[in-house]
């Protein structure tokens, strides 16, 4: 299944089920891609958990080494956009990036989750762009203002249950409809599973959660105006803006 989180005309918030580009609750029906209704990220989450070079290719293009163990970074509430939103990058930045990424989307609360276990506390898949401040990046550890400015977290604009996605999904990116990242799930340097278990023995994730498990090589930057696709094969296309003031 494939659902959609949505306002809808009358300004309630649905979550509706998703199939042949339109989304349909309750005896309503409306196109994904229609004035009619708002498509908001497909979940509410207390943090997204993002992994660093996860991809080989990626590590390299960018002149480092894959890290021995999963390399995790926090994006807060304040990074999520949404599908059709317009991103506006901090002023003054040399280079902000694009970074199409496979978003697992956490359904429980847990903590400690074995490798073995995993799988069971994943709610569903979405799409998401890492976009990212590479100025300020190289010059800190924390990543804070690389990482965690407002919008820099885009996602969805679905949530695929794990059976629709294949385990060799595509992971690509798009700037101005022109294919930038072609890589795959399959090539992930630590898979889904021992992501979960890694960052459970440190923290508690909560229903709604992100984890965003890397990118693959080919990230570039993004100039003003530039339309961004982030598609994961399954689970479908997020698509925004960016606006760099």
């Amino acid at each position: 299944m494939k659902y959609v989180r949505f306002r809808d005309p009358a300004g309630a918030v649905r979550r509706g089920e998703f199939e042949n580009g339109h989304v349909h609750f309750g005896n309503e029906s409306y196109a994904l891609e229609s004035d009619e209704i708002d498509v908001l990220p497909p979940c509410e989450p207390s943090k997204i958990v993002c992994i660093g070079r996860n991809y080989a290719d990626h590590a390299d293009e960018m002149g480092s080494d894959v890290p021995d163990r999963p390399l995790i970074f926090l994006k807060p509430p304040n990074t999520i956009a949404s599908h059709g939103d317009t991103v506006t990058a901090p002023a003054g930045k040399e280079r902000i990036d694009y970074e199409a990424e496979l978003g697992v989307v956490i359904g429980e609360q847990c903590r400690h989750v074995p490798v073995s276990e995993a799988m069971d506390v994943v709610e569903g898949f979405t799409c998401v762009n890492d976009i990212s401040n590479r100025d300020d990046q190289e010059k800190e550890q924390n990543w804070i203002r690389g990482k965690a400015f407002d919008g820099a977290a885009p996602l969805g604009p679905l949530l695929a249950t794990p059976d629709e996605v294949p385990a060799d999904a595509s992971v690509q990116s798009r700037v101005n409809g022109e294919l930038k990242q072609d890589g795959s799930r399959e090539q992930l340097m630590f898979p889904i599973p021992e992501l979960i278990a890694e960052i459970t023995a440190y923290m508690t994730l909560e229903p709604g959660d992100v984890i965003a498990t890397g990118t693959p090589e080919g990230v570039g930057p993004l100039s003003d105006g530039d339309e961004v696709e982030i598609e994961i094969e399954g689970v479908g296309t997020l698509a925004h803006s960016i606006r760099r003031p």
